[in-house]
């Protein structure tokens, strides 16, 4: 079922995806389903971590840089269409049976996890 990325709803990254930030942007990593992602505009890691800091993802774009909503919306739908953000209430029925994530050793990673 594909999914359908709504920007006035509230969306957190997936408990199984780690972040580790590099000077481009991040690499995010969904350990469910082994995919790799590149985010290659540092302002767009931004938007992401500010996420679980507010009410919608237009307002986590509008926080970091408003002017850019368009290019945020297209890249926040991607990562909603490959499973690196879901929307937020729904984390505790659609992974509880997720396996725990294996812990990093790279001491730059982003150790991302959701109760």
């Amino acid at each position: 079922m594909p999914v359908e990325f709504d920007i006035e709803r509230a969306w957190t990254l997936h408990p199984q995806v780690s972040v580790r930030p590099e000077p481009f942007g991040a690499l995010l990593y969904h350990f469910g389903t082994r995919r790799l992602s590149f985010l290659k505009d540092p302002e767009l890691l931004s938007v992401v971590r500010e996420l679980d800091a507010q009410p919608s993802a237009r307002r986590a774009c509008e926080v970091v840089a408003g002017d850019r909503l368009p290019a945020f919306t297209a890249a926040l739908s991607t990562l909603a269409r490959t499973r690196m953000i879901v929307e937020r209430h729904a984390v505790s029925t659609e992974t509880a049976g997720d396996a725990p994530r294996v812990p990093s050793a790279a001491p730059d990673r982003e150790d991302r996890r959701l109760p």
